[in-house]
């Protein structure tokens, strides 16, 4: 297990107040020392900021974001996330894929719902063109992962792209890489019971440590705490694959029937561990970061529909997923609403981070060069653009299934 982000949430404001900056950067070396010489490994730190139309300036927006970057990576910063376009200032989108092409190390969002629990259609359609956009700008349509489409999502879930944080004091939370976890719980056990009991236990024992750093470091720094978010995210190496954990549970290979059971099962399990939570705090299945997940793609057991319903039951949605090169925002456009649809209707937070690989076909096998990828099977996208109502502007309002109490 490893600690995949310290990410912190702050407004740095416009002009930057070069003072907080300093300050995030001394509390995050800080903390990073201090998780080091307690044997826990701290992959980045990263700092998120409220969505950017509600405090950054519109106009020179690309040199503005530079500017900021440069800063965040001179305090130690090794991340920005620029938080979410939002729906009620529907130009902010058009700006994303200037900003992203520009800049490096730099996330941001659309975000497609609104706080009234509605669908908007304009900004669906926006996401879905950005998407295409950015997949032209670097040859291996690497452009797509510092962008995501949010449906639902909340502040203070610390992975990246998602995160994004509000205008309160700064507050920080964990973003936990806890695959082995599952892998080495689930590859000893001799039942089921057990498989749930052995991860259950090591997940509060790891969260125990972290908690009490962070508890620690929340009283020294007047910093909020806001917890964990320990979705189980994979890496690349094969003792950290969390759909090689899942089928160790006895799935014959990711993606066939039975797929969804064995979802429900882990993150069910989590959501018996005691711990603070934040974010997802759920499953979480992005094709490319995750070895077996690569390669069942290859395999062509993984469609975006599997995955999707894969996501009624776990955390994150569509991730790092790798489309046709020739996918059109028309066809994308419904992928989004589906996505969100999901998002609404079962209360969840979800996310798209699609990737069109330019060149390369369904069955094609990506050809990244990054160590935090597995090469994997383009996948089909098998969609056609709506029509009629669906293909209007406007808002959907999509109620929770679930009754307020």
């Amino acid at each position: 297990m490893k600690v995949r982000s310290i990410t912190l949430f702050a407004n740095p404001g416009y002009p930057p107040n070069r003072l907080l900056l300093d300050q995030l950067g001394i509390f995050a070396r800080h903390a990073k020392s201090a998780f080091s010489q307690a044997g826990i490994i701290v992959e980045t730190i990263r700092l998120a900021t409220p969505p950017f139309p509600q405090w950054l300036p519109q106009r020179n927006i690309v040199q503005l974001v530079q500017e900021l970057s440069i800063e965040a990576s001179a305090v130690g910063m090794d991340y920005l996330s620029l938080g979410p376009a939002l729906p009620e200032f529907p130009e902010s989108f058009a700006l994303i894929p200037d900003v992203l092409a520009n800049t490096q190390n730099v996330f941001m969002t659309g975000l497609v719902t609104t706080a009234n629990h509605e669908l908007d259609l304009g900004a669906a359609k926006y996401c879905a063109e950005n998407i295409t956009r950015l997949a032209a700008i670097e040859p291996n349509g690497f452009g797509n992962l510092y962008f995501s489409a949010l449906a639902n999502v909340k502040p203070f879930c610390p992975f990246f792209p998602t995160a994004f944080g509000d205008f309160d004091q700064p507050a920080f939370a964990l973003a936990i890489e806890g695959a082995s976890l599952a892998v080495q719980a689930f590859a000893s056990a001799k039942t089921l019971a057990e498989a749930r009991g052995n991860l259950i236990q090591s997940v509060e024992q790891e969260a125990a440590k972290l908690v009490e750093l962070g508890t620690k470091f929340a009283s020294m720094y007047k910093y909020t705490f806001k917890g964990l978010d320990f979705t189980l995210a994979p890496h690349p190496d094969a003792n950290a694959s969390i759909a090689c954990a899942l089928e160790a549970l006895g799935l014959p290979a990711f993606g066939e029937a039975g797929s969804v059971v064995a979802s429900a099962f882990i993150t069910d399990t989590l959501d018996r561990a005691i711990y603070p939570r934040t974010g997802f705090n759920g499953l979480m299945l992005p094709v490319l970061e995750d070895s077996t997940l690569a390669a069942r793609a290859r395999e062509g057991r993984l469609d975006l529909h599997s995955l999707l319903l894969c996501s009624a039951v776990c955390g994150t949605g569509l991730d790092v997923v790798p489309l046709p090169g020739n996918s059109t925002a028309d066809e994308i456009f419904p992928i989004i609403l589906d996505m969100a649809a999901l998002a609404l209707r079962l209360d969840k937070q979800l996310t798209a981070r699609l990737m069109p690989i330019p060149g390369k076909k369904a069955g094609d096998v990506t050809e990244f060069a990054f160590d935090y990828f597995a090469n994997g099977g383009i996948i089909p996208l098998r969609s056609q653009p709506l029509n009629g109502f669906f293909a209007e502007q406007g808002k959907i309002s999509i109620k929770s299934k679930y009754p307020l109490v």
